[in-house]
């Protein structure tokens, strides 16, 4: 009997949640298709939709595109014609499913509506639509106690899809005499631009104090080292409220690292092109970080962090997620949202850091307000110092990461989905 070939599309955003989300589903999906054998009636399609959204970077479908593991990746820029006119850039299966992995969970539903698919939604605090999603993998019983009674059992708890973030065996900073500290400045250009001067200071503070201490910048797959550079320049107004500069970057033959930064007061910082690069990023022994999805991630790996969000720059609101960012972008309005932020939204919002929002407490640091560069790096170096301080941080951590093998649940709840079509 012939199979029947279904395609399955996987609806996303941003670099985090291609990251941390779509690829163990998709490694997953790819495990149970190698799996199949010629009896087997099942055979499926993997398809990838970006769609619109203010925490993007532009280079999301560069990054999937590499992977080689779709059939067919629709770009953010082309969601709508999709939904208006979805045969004009792509045939498409009479059959499907349509799984919510990042974004707004209403797109991926009327995306399912329009083709005629059904649809699953991952809901990693809230399932929003419940009443039209046909099922719901949940991260854990909080979001299935929210849902309606009547839509309850469409949910299935799966886990935390970050926890099931590979690492590999190989400890590629072991045997180390110094402490490493990950730089994480962050990963779209309005963020870098702020960043980039801020943790460059923060790393010459810690440099002057303890010169045992190797900083590392993983470079994010969605920017590259000339941004580091552009950043740091005089054409980033934000350069002119701090004296450290790069001198030069420089490629080195290393086992895992690809450049160096050196900056004008000599200190030096390694850049890693690979990403995702846990297996590092979990050898060292703390890391700097804005707030966002990276708070996520270093928290899958039980990394201690010091997150930090210096509103001192709030003027470049474009810098901001969600609809901040795209507000933001117009001055006037910029202007207003910045004087609403600071004395009401910071009075109100209690958490920034993803592991601290999941466990309603403070478990990692956060830094938050008119902050310095050298009182950050203080910080640091004191947490250094205090190793019973950092191994509690770490526990705190590996408590409030989810239980692992959610890929694999969602990518069998995704078969059993296809096999009733």
């Amino acid at each position: 009997m012939k199979k029947k070939s279904v395609a399955v599309v996987i609806v996303s955003n941003g670099p985090g949640e291609l990251a941390t989300w779509v690829s163990p589903v998709v490694d997953e999906l790819n495990k149970i298709k190698k799996s199949l054998n010629d009896d087997d009636k099942l055979d499926f399609t993997l398809r990838l939709v970006l769609v619109p959204c203010p925490n993007a970077t532009g280079k999301e479908f560069t990054v999937a595109n590499s992977w080689n593991k779709f059939e067919l990746i629709t770009k953010s820029k082309s969601f709508w014609k999709l939904l208006l006119k979805p045969r004009s850039l792509a045939n498409w299966p009479k059959k499907g499913v349509v799984i919510f992995l990042g974004g707004d969970q209403f797109w991926s539903i009327l995306l399912a509506k329009r083709l005629g698919y059904l649809n699953i939604t991952y809901a990693e605090w809230i399932a929003r639509w419940p009443q039209w999603t046909n099922e719901i993998a949940a991260m854990n019983g909080k979001v299935k106690e929210l849902i309606p009674k009547r839509y309850k059992y469409k949910c299935q708890i799966i886990g935390d899809l970050i926890a099931d973030i590979k690492l590999n065996s190989e400890i590629s900073l072991k045997n180390k005499e110094n402490h490493f500290i990950a730089l994480l400045p962050g990963s779209k250009k309005a963020k870098l631009s702020v960043g980039i001067p801020f943790f460059l200071e923060i790393a010459d503070h810690i440099a002057e104090e303890n010169k045992n201490i190797n900083l590392i910048i993983p470079i994010a797959p969605t920017t590259d080292k000339n941004e580091y550079l552009f950043f740091q320049s005089e054409r980033n107004p934000i350069t002119k409220y701090y004296s450290s500069k790069i001198k030069k970057i420089k490629n080195i033959k290393h086992s895992s690292f690809d450049y160096v930064i050196e900056t004008s007061n000599n200190t030096k910082i390694y850049l890693i092109k690979k990403h995702p690069c846990y297996e590092i990023l979990k050898e060292c022994d703390l890391a700097i970080t804005t707030v966002g999805a990276n708070t996520a991630e270093l928290a899958s790996i039980a990394l201690p962090m010091v997150v930090v969000l210096p509103t001192q720059h709030l003027n470049m609101m474009n810098a901001w997620d969600g609809i901040f960012g795209v507000v933001g972008k117009v001055s006037f309005i910029n202007r207003f949202l910045t004087f609403i932020v600071k004395y009401f939204y910071f009075k109100k919002k209690k958490f920034f850091a993803w592991p601290n929002i999941k466990a309603k407490k403070m478990i990692v640091p956060e830094r938050i307000g008119n902050i310095s560069p050298k009182k950050i790096a203080k910080e640091v170096l004191f947490l250094l110092k205090n190793k019973n301080q950092l191994k509690r941080i770490r526990e705190n951590l590996y408590k409030e990461r989810g239980n692992r093998g959610a890929a694999e649940k969602l990518a069998y709840m995704i078969v059993k989905s296809i096999k009733k079509l």
